[in-house]
């Protein structure tokens, strides 16, 4: 796999190509739907495609951050209200935005792995009841978190679709 300017290692390869495959799960669960259809909750849970897609690439813009510049890099003023509108869409915000805005996010997120001069670089977990006390996570940890988060939601994806309309992501 190559960028513009430089070709990736295999690893580097494989960790990209492994994201952009369950990115594209992902994205493929909201072919052809209208934002309405995207934010109707179709099971018990809150959950919507559209908030899926969105709380997904904040989560990735997070994580990205984190291998950037730390657990400091991270915050960007958590708060319970400012979750819940991860998970939805705002008055004004289409699917087509949160798809825009979602393929910005990988866009960098490829390039910053492109770019890193080392994936061993660690950087201290931000202090949280569900983080190991003193913990540390690699560049190279945090983006197999990152796939396994887009591999978990796009599972979820698959589900809500299926539930709205009988069309399914695989199988």
């Amino acid at each position: 796999m190559s960028t513009a300017t430089t070709t990736l290692s295999r690893e580097r390869a494989d960790l990209l190509e492994s994201l952009d495959r369950h990115r594209s799960f992902l994205r493929f669960t909201v072919r052809d739907l209208t934002d309405e259809q995207a934010t109707r909750r179709t099971t018990v849970s809150e959950l919507s495609l559209a908030g899926l897609i969105k709380h997904v690439a904040s989560t990735e813009a997070s994580w990205t951050r984190f291998i950037e510049g730390g657990p400091e890099a991270m915050s960007g003023g958590w708060t319970p209200e400012a979750w819940a509108r991860e998970w939805r869409l705002e008055p004004g915000e289409t699917l087509a935005d949160v798809l825009m805005s979602y393929d910005e996010v990988a866009r960098h997120t490829d390039e910053l792995v492109a770019a890193l001069p080392d994936l061993d670089a660690e950087h201290p977990l931000p202090e949280a009841p569900w983080f190991e006390p003193g913990a540390r996570w690699s560049a190279r940890r945090t983006l197999l978190h990152i796939i396994a988060e887009t591999a978990q939601h796009a599972g979820h994806a698959d589900i809500l679709r299926e539930s709205l309309d009988g069309q399914k992501t695989m199988g």
